[in-house]
């Protein structure tokens, strides 16, 4: 009852027939709003940082972050595994493909943004399989030009074997790039070392739990509740004065 909620509410807010937002030039956008507005509260966004290395008390306790000699000095550490091995286990794996295409994928009406789930009975798998696609009307691909995503909790070490069922639903693909990676999950107390540690992309390729993490990331790191209940109209209407 509340994904078929979610799902009318999302296909409401938002002209295009879509219950789903994507953002243009692709989810780099994502980090760079992140680092905008991070400027308009007085944050510093430092990219290419190297062996980013996070600098601990005699407590246990973070206190900052170093990478080529320098220093940052903080109260609190937000990071993903990679960078704290030592405080994260590891769930499991995900197989994906990315696949490059000249057409959309079959039987979508055309669409240039696509999202499928094939439920796991269907496919005989303990886990789903997700499939998601944009094009050059995201500007993410040069004029004429699809990418596709397969992927799925691997359960072999054959990705190319476990996603057949997704990647056969594409159509002829131009080219096509596997990968695995491992997930992996936080077993720290964060209220002891003051490191907020996510956990690794699983996946699905809504972000649906991606999202929940960040929320519960937020409520941790601020002992508060986020809201996001919020009236648009009302919020459109500030806007225009």
């Amino acid at each position: 009852m509340f994904e078929g909620l979610l799902y009318a509410e999302s296909l409401a807010r938002f002209q295009g027939g879509s219950p789903y937002i994507y953002p243009l030039y692709g989810l780099g956008e994502l980090p760079q709003a992140f680092a905008r507005l991070s400027a308009v509260y007085g944050g510093t966004y430092m990219l290419s940082k190297p062996e980013c290395k996070v600098e601990f008390d005699n407590n246990g306790k973070a206190i900052g972050v170093t990478s080529e000699g320098e220093t940052a000095k903080c109260k609190k550490v937000v990071c993903d595994p990679s960078y704290l091995p030592d405080k994260v286990r590891k769930v499991g794996k995900v197989a994906r493909a990315i696949c490059i295409m000249s057409h959309p994928i079959p039987d979508t009406n055309d669409s240039h943004s696509v999202q499928v789930i094939l439920p796991q009975k269907q496919l005989g798998r303990k886990s789903d399989m997700y499939l998601f696609c944009c094009s050059y009307a995201h500007n993410v691909a040069p004029k004429g030009k699809y990418i596709a995503f397969v992927s799925t909790e691997a359960e072999t070490d054959k990705p190319e074997v476990e996603l057949k069922p997704g990647i056969d639903l594409l159509g002829p693909v131009d080219e096509i790039f596997y990968d695995t990676y491992d997930r992996f999950v936080p077993t720290n107390k964060h209220e002891v070392d003051n490191c907020y540690i996510s956990t690794s992309y699983d996946a699905t390729t809504h972000f649906e739990s991606t999202v929940e993490d960040v929320i519960q990331m937020y409520n941790n790191i601020t002992g508060k509740v986020l809201d996001l209940s919020v009236d648009l109209s009302a919020a459109s209407a500030a806007t225009e004065e």
